[in-house]
């Protein structure tokens, strides 16, 4: 079921609150998928979606092998309930960013995460949202 980003139904977005642990897809050089487990945040008013990530990780060179932006997903599932967000990932580096991520994931799972000069935050400008929850 689509879901419209400009008005998510507040079942939609409760259970991007809750704890859960999505996996983030992004497209290796190649082509091919490359999905791992994430700590990710839902920020409907910005129709933003991120991820804290070491900048040595997987996830961030598949994103910046894509200078205008990688297609990535976002996906949680939780029993019969499951929500995806779609979007073009950028990989920011500036402190606010991070610092924005870190507050936001500190919010939903309830604890920061450690000291990590190697931080760096990956924004999905989202495209898509689609679910049922």
């Amino acid at each position: 079921m689509t879901i419209a980003l400009h008005a998510p139904a507040p079942d939609f977005l409760a259970f991007w609150q809750e704890y859960h642990l999505p996996t983030l897809t992004t497209p290796r050089p190649d082509g091919t998928p490359h999905v791992v487990p994430v700590g990710a945040t839902y920020d409907p008013e910005g129709r933003l979606a991120r991820v804290i990530a070491n900048k040595a990780s997987r996830k961030v060179a598949n994103v910046l092998a894509a200078p205008a932006g990688a297609p990535v997903a976002l996906c949680q599932v939780a029993g019969r309930r499951w929500a995806t967000l779609e979007g073009i990932a950028h990989v920011r580096t500036d402190t606010a960013s991070i610092e924005e991520a870190i507050r936001r994931y500190t919010e939903r799972y309830g604890r920061t995460p450690s000291p990590n000069p190697d931080r760096v935050c990956i924004e999905i400008e989202l495209r898509r949202a689609m679910g049922r929850v």
